[in-house]
């Protein structure tokens, strides 16, 4: 099977991983630690081996090794970087998210490389670690596809500064898959001589974790913290029990190289070995290796985004077109010109763009220039913007689209070429840049707000449309000082309001770590809050065979105005549902109207009744199946098919599912019993609907328990 070339890109999990001590500990055992390490296998003041990071991460390497299509029984590992942010917590969650960067062909006859890098944060909000791991793919290579040429690792001639041989059992593999790697080549004889071993072999991470305490031992005694970068590459297989030395050679301040040998016959088995330390770095939001386009950056909020942004490493395209708050006239070069060289005089990369975002050209070239420039774009913010005020009477038809030109339509012109190269890239941040005055209304700004308010539902499309390409949409409202408020905003609030208090939530929004998407947020004078579209619970007035009539409006409406409960929907999916199912009532403490029998039954004995709580009247021209898989121990998958007015149940999964539920099996019973709604569930997340949805709504008609 070939490599899956459009898999290139793609974002891979976000997969969580839930550990405890004893996880930390079993890994230190495994890689040959023991009483003289005590602190990595005693639960008292415990202190974790950093390269335990590869062991939280097997299964992203699963997934990127399967989601490459390279070929498993001829895989090795071939090169393993780690670039350790915060010291890695004793027990907690770990989540990890990545993507395949990209392939290399080293040949027909030789194989070729699977690179794959990945961000693991802990629930506790600070990033780990970051990991790029290049998989060789022995049975892969000829594709026609380019090679891969590294500078290689130079070596001091001298002897090395430290020797530190160890002896890992026969049996060390055993152990060390326990950790997670459970690949069979290392456990399996048979599997091992079909991938052309005499026998199992030791894991190269193994190995690796050896020389992970060695480098340590010699160079940052007791202090694992502080190491800040460990690379490799693994060269030559090492059966169990064979004794290893790691030869470590200091070369400049808090910087070394290392390998390790095969002990008996000398063959090195991991080379090119890098190892940095140094004090932990300030725990900072940083744009390093990030391409960031910033549109109206010729001054006031886009300017102060275009600065910070370079500051903390990003490489900025600064658009402005030069010209006057109103949009008349012409555009000059010199403001998005001084920007650029303010961050090149403070050590930063830019370039400068006048383009013009209300044409479709315009917005192409702005996304052009960056990727000539720096070859991608991973962060947009739509910041360009003119002021044409008048009241709506008095509002010509060239003044309302004029404006909706530049905030609208521009965003749109800038977003789309820039929005496919994120896609391409499995990366993106995107932020809009709304007004209270569309949020909210204001007099005289009809255009302004309708083409404010249209940029918070552009976003909430993208938000939707770029989920699966690791691409994120956010929209800011922002009060700050500029051209366009300096007429509008009192003279002492235009004082107060000052760009650098709305640029760290925009640079936030812009950063890896912001996990919202779809988000509005009101930033200004100090203060940030979210602002959200809500629904309330609403009132049930008239049926599809009984509409409402006005009356029946108007006597309800209080109750259909009320907001208490309200709730945010992520999408018109939602809504729909939402319409259609209102939340119920409020049940009685005691539930009094709920069978005691239900939630303690297991989940087979709620689908066998399934038959018996068929109502068959409402089923009256219904032709559907319904597919439920029920995640958790009591689960299972069950089809219902409902045709002239019968209900027939099947265990296992049907080919002519309608519509599929996927719930726990837990959350089925609490639904089955109305503890949990079903708007409820699907809103969390916790029930997931695929197929017909509307279909799915059915079945709180067709089932009376």
């Amino acid at each position: 099977m070939a490599l899956n070339k459009n898999a290139i890109g793609k974002p891979i999990g976000p997969m969580r991983r839930d550990y405890i001590w004893k996880d930390a500990v079993l890994y230190a055992l495994g890689v040959g630690a023991g009483f003289s390490d005590l602190d990595y296998c005693y639960e008292k003041d415990l202190k974790v081996i950093p390269s335990f990071s590869i062991a939280m991460i097997f299964d992203f390497l699963a997934q990127a090794a399967i989601t490459s299509g390279v070929d498993l029984a001829g895989v090795l590992h071939g090169e393993q970087e780690l670039i350790f942010h915060n010291p890695i917590p004793p027990e907690g969650t770990m989540i990890t998210t990545g993507r395949i960067v990209d392939y290399f062909d080293k040949g027909k006859d030789v194989g070729a490389l699977i690179v794959a890098e990945s961000d693991t944060v802990h629930t506790n909000g600070k990033k780990l670690f970051t990991s790029v791991v290049t998989v060789f793919g022995r049975l892969d290579g000829g594709f026609g596809g380019r090679d891969r040429i590294k500078k290689p690792v130079e070596f001091p001639d001298r002897a090395p500064d430290f020797v530190v041989e160890a002896s890992p059992s026969p049996n060390q593999p055993l152990l060390y898959r326990l950790s997670g790697d459970l690949f069979h080549l290392h456990v399996d004889p048979e599997f091992a001589r079909m991938s052309g071993f005499d026998m199992p072999i030791m894991h190269g991470l193994c190995t690796h974790g050896f020389a992970c305490r060695a480098l340590i031992a010699s160079l940052v005694p007791d202090r694992p913290e502080l190491i800040r970068r460990l690379a490799c590459r693994f060269s030559k297989a090492l059966y169990p029990g064979v004794p290893i030395k790691t030869l470590i050679w200091k070369t400049v301040d808090g910087k070394a190289v290392w390998r390790t040998l095969n002990a008996e016959n000398g063959e090195v088995v991991i080379d090119n070995g890098e190892f940095e330390h140094g004090d932990i770095p300030k725990d900072e939001i940083r744009f390093d290796g990030r391409v960031a386009v910033v549109t109206g950056a010729g001054a006031g909020l886009g300017r102060v985004y275009a600065l910070e942004l370079a500051r903390r490493g990003a490489q900025v395209v600064v658009n402005d077109l030069g010209g006057s708050p109103n949009g008349i006239g012409g555009g000059s070069s010199s403001p998005a010109d001084r920007v650029v060289e303010e961050i090149r005089t403070a050590g930063g990369e830019a370039v400068a763009d006048h383009g013009d975002v209300s044409t479709a050209d315009g917005g192409a070239n702005i996304v052009k220039t960056a990727l000539e420039a720096f070859g991608k774009v991973d962060i947009l913010i739509n910041n360009a913007g003119i002021l044409r005020d008048k009241s709506f009477m008095k509002m010509s038809p060239e003044t309302w689209q004029a404006v909706l030109d530049v905030h609208l339509k521009g965003a749109y012109n800038v977003t789309r070429p820039a929005f496919a190269v994120m896609k391409e890239n499995g990366y993106g941040r995107i932020v809009m840049t709304t007004s209270a005055a569309g949020l909210y209304g204001n007099f005289g700004q009809a255009n302004y707000a309708a083409a404010k308010m249209g940029l918070v539902g552009l976003m909430n499309t993208l938000k939707l449309e770029g989920e699966k390409c690791g691409i994120k949409a956010n929209t800011v409202a922002p009060i700050a000082a500029s051209r366009l408020t300096q007429d509008v905003m009192p003279p002492e609030w235009f004082a107060q309001s000052k760009p650098e208090l709305v640029s760290p939530l925009v640079l936030y929004l812009c950063s890896d770590r912001c996990p919202a998407s779809g988000n509005v947020y009101n930033a200004g004078m100090g203060v940030v809050n979210r602002v959200a579209v809500m629904t309330g619970p609403g009132a049930v007035v008239g049926d599809p065979t009984h509409p409402p009539t006005p009356e029946e409006i108007h006597k309800n409406w209080d109750r259909i105005n009320i907001l208490e409960g309200a709730k945010v929907l992520p999408d018109l999916t939602s809504a729909l549902l939402d319409l259609i199912t209102p939340s119920p009532p409020a049940r009685p403490a005691a539930n009094k109207n709920r069978p005691a029998s239900v939630p303690s039954m297991p989940v087979a004995a709620i689908i066998e009744r399934m038959p018996g709580a068929f109502d068959k009247a409402a089923a009256a021209g219904v032709d559907a199946v319904f597919q439920f898989i029920i995640a958790g121990p009591d689960g299972g998958d069950w089809s219902v098919a409902i045709k002239d007015q019968t209900c027939a149940v099947a265990p296992g999964r049907s080919d002519e599912a309608t519509c599929t539920l996927k719930i726990t099996d837990t959350d089925f019973a609490r639904l089955v019993s109305g503890e949990l709604p079903a708007m409820q569930a699907y809103s969390s997340g916790r029930l997931k609907i695929e197929g017909d949805v509307m279909k799915s709504q059915l079945i709180e008609r067709l089932f009376k328990f």
